[in-house]
C-alpha cells in the first residue's frame, strides 16, 4: 500500500458506526504520520465499547460529538465521511466544494491490488453479491464479500494481493462523489429511493453512475437494458458492456430462488463467473445450493394452512410488485405501507388489482396512500374488481398478522412486503421482518389453543 499521500495531514473520520470504526482502526495501524480525530453527533457516553477503548489507548485522538461535531471540520486536511451521514448539511456540503472529503471506499479502490467486483442497484444487490461469492468460493478463488453486506472493505487491504477478488456490495450512499469504479461492475436497476437523502431523484441517479462512468476500456459492466435509468448510464461508460436481460443463459436446474428478478440475480453470477473462466456446472452448483437471504422473499413457514412470506427488504414499490408476481396467484393477502419518502405507488396498484390479492393490511403513514392509489387506479371499469379487495388500516405488526391469520383461507399465501421504507415504526427493516415472525408463531399458538 502506499499511503503518502496521508501522511502528515490531518485526518477527520466523520461517523464513528461499523465502517467508521475500521476506518478508525485502520488510520491507527498504517498512517502513523497523521493527526486524527474522530466526530459523530452521538455523545461521548454513547459511543461503544470498541470506540471507547480506541480513544483510551490513542488520547491523541481529537474528539467531537454531540450537537456540534461538526464545528471543527474545517481544521482538516481531508474529511472520510461514512456513508451514513448525509451529504446536504451545510458544513458537508462546503466540505465537498473544496475538495477535501474522501470515503473508505474510495481509499479501497484506490489501494487494493486485486479485482474488484462491484454490485448495486436499487434491489437486488444484496443476493447477487452473495450469489457471486458463493460461485468464486466454490471455484476455489481468493475471494472476500465486503460493502454494505460484508465486512467493511478496508479491513482487508492489509492481506489483499493481486489474486484475490472482492464481491462489493455498493450502495448510492458508498458511491456518491467516487472517482473510480469497479474492475467489474453491475448495475442491475435504479428506482426511486432515498428521496430523503438525495436533492431529488437526478442526483440518486448521478451517484448510481459511479459504479461504471469511471471504469477504463478493459473493464466490464454488466447491467440491465430493460430499465431506462440503467441503460442511460451505460451509454456514458467506456468499459465493456453486457446486458444481462439479453444474455444466453437459462438456470433449469432446482433452486430456491423465487421469481424472475431473483434468477436474474443467479443470470449475473453466472456472466461474471464465465467471464473469469468458471466452468457452469461449478456455477450451477452454487446456484443449486444458494439460500436466499433473511428479509428478501424469505419463507417463514405455514400457521393455520397459510404460507408466509417474509419480504421485509422491499422498501420500494418495484421490489414488492416482484414479490407478488413471484408468488403468483395464491397471494391473498399483502401487508404493505411504511415510513413516508414520497415515492410513486401506481405500479403496485396495478399489481394489486392483477393479483388475486384480497385482503390488505395496511401500516401507517403510506398505507393510506397506497389505497388511494389502488382506487384511482381501479377506476369505473375495476370496480367489480375493487369491490373484492378489503384494506386494513392497522396501527402495528400485532393487528396486521392477527387479521392476516383470520381473514386468508387455507392453502393461501400470506405476504409481507411493504413497499416502504420501515423507520416510525420499527427500528429497521430487520426489526419489521423479526415482528412479523414472532407474531406469527404467538397468534397462531394462541388461536389454536
Amino acid at each position: 500500500m502506499d499511503l503518502s499521500r496521508y501522511n502528515n495531514k490531518k485526518i477527520l473520520i466523520l461517523g464513528l458506526g461499523r465502517e467508521g470504526l475500521a476506518t478508525l482502526r485502520f488510520f491507527l495501524e498504517n498512517c502513523h504520520k497523521t493527526e486524527l480525530g474522530v466526530a459523530d453527533k452521538a455523545k461521548t457516553d454513547n459511543f461503544n465499547h470498541e470506540i471507547k477503548e480506541l480513544i483510551v489507548h490513542n488520547p491523541n485522538i481529537k474528539i467531537f460529538s454531540g450537537e456540534n461535531y461538526l464545528s471543527g471540520i474545517n481544521d482538516y486536511d481531508i474529511v472520510i465521511k461514512t456513508p451514513g451521514i448525509p451529504i446536504h448539511i451545510p458544513e458537508i456540503e462546503q466540505a465537498y466544494q473544496k475538495g477535501k472529503v474522501s470515503s473508505q471506499t474510495e481509499i479501497f479502490f484506490e489501494q487494493c491490488p486485486g479485482t474488484i467486483i462491484g454490485i448495486t442497484g436499487t434491489k437486488g444487490k444484496s443476493t447477487t453479491s452473495s450469489i457471486i461469492y458463493d460461485i468464486f468460493k466454490a471455484a476455489g478463488k481468493k475471494v472476500s464479500l465486503v460493502g454494505n453486506i460484508g465486512t467493511p472493505m478496508i479491513s482487508f487491504l492489509k492481506d489483499a494481493a493481486a489474486e484475490s477478488f472482492f464481491v462489493c456490495e455498493l450502495s448510492a450512499h458508498q458511491l456518491y462523489g467516487l472517482r473510480k469504479s469497479p474492475h467489474v461492475s453491475v448495475l442491475l436497476n435504479i428506482y426511486p429511493e432515498h428521496l430523503d437523502y438525495y436533492k431529488d431523484y437526478n442526483e440518486y441517479i448521478l451517484a448510481k453512475a459511479n459504479i461504471a462512468i469511471h471504469q477504463l476500456e478493459s473493464d466490464c459492466l454488466i447491467y440491465n437494458s430493460s430499465n431506462r435509468e440503467a441503460a442511460g448510464v451505460a451509454q456514458k461508460a467506456i468499459s465493456k458492456k453486457i446486458a444481462f436481460n439479453e444474455y444466453n443463459w437459462k438456470y433449469s436446474g432446482q433452486t430456491a430462488l423465487i421469481g424472475k428478478f431473483n434468477l436474474d440475480n443467479a443470470k449475473v453470477g453466472a456472466i461474471i463467473g464465465r467471464e473469469f473462466g468458471i466452468t457452469d456446472d461449478i456455477i450451477n452448483s452454487a446456484i443449486e445450493k444458494f439460500k436466499p437471504l433473511d428479509n428478501r422473499l424469505e419463507f417463514f413457514g405455514t400457521y393455520d394452512g397459510i404460507d408466509c412470506y417474509n419480504d421485509s427488504l422491499s422498501t420500494i414499490q418495484e421490489s414488492a410488485v416482484a414479490a407478488i408476481e413471484g408468488l403468483g396467484g395464491r397471494v391473498q393477502t399483502l401487508i404493505a405501507g411504511g415510513y413516508e419518502r414520497n415515492q410513486p405507488f401506481e405500479k403496485l396498484a396495478d399489481a394489486i388489482l392483477s393479483s388475486n390479492i384480497s385482503t390488505l393490511l395496511l401500516l401507517p403513514t403510506t398505507g393510506q396512500r397506497i389505497w388511494s392509489e389502488v382506487q384511482n387506479a381501479a377506476g369505473s371499469k375495476g370496480r367489480a374488481r375493487l369491490a373484492r379487495l378489503t384494506p386494513f388500516f392497522v396501527k402495528s405488526m400485532e393487528e396486521a398478522v392477527g387479521l392476516a391469520l383470520k381473514n386468508t383461507k387455507r392453502g393461501g399465501i400470506c405476504l409481507l412486503s411493504a413497499a416502504s421504507a420501515s423507520f416510525g415504526g420499527f427500528q429497521d427493516y430487520a426489526d419489521r421482518g423479526r415482528q412479523f415472525g414472532e407474531w406469527l408463531v404467538k397468534l397462531a399458538e394462541k388461536k389454536n389453543d
